[in-house]
């Protein structure tokens, strides 16, 4: 890990790192108590695979990242199936996916 100092006279460059530190800090580490370092980097990596593979975001649509260049799915008929959570981190998060 290194850090980074933002540039001088660059108003958004602030606020830009306020949202990437925040977000994860809000959603995961307010809620969570880190054991360890182990701890930590385990539990990061978990949230970093749920934030860009799964987590919506309004900038896209409400798509993940890994479907933002496929674009939007087909709409799917929730009455004709049926849906499966996946807790992740221990239930701090919950993923669901049409189960087949």
């Amino acid at each position: 890990m290194r850090v980074l100092k933002s540039p001088p006279q660059a108003p958004k460059a602030n606020t830009h790192s306020e949202r990437l530190n925040g977000t994860p800090r809000r959603e995961l580490l307010d809620r969570t108590l880190i054991l360890n370092e182990r701890h930590l980097r385990r539990t990061l990596t978990r949230y970093l695979e749920h934030y860009i593979g799964h987590r919506p975001h309004r900038a896209l649509s409400q798509l993940c990242p890994s479907q933002a260049e496929a674009g939007p799915p087909r709409p799917i008929d929730l009455a004709e199936h049926r849906v499966h959570r996946t807790a992740v981190l221990g239930g701090l998060i919950n993923e669901y996916q049409i189960a087949s």
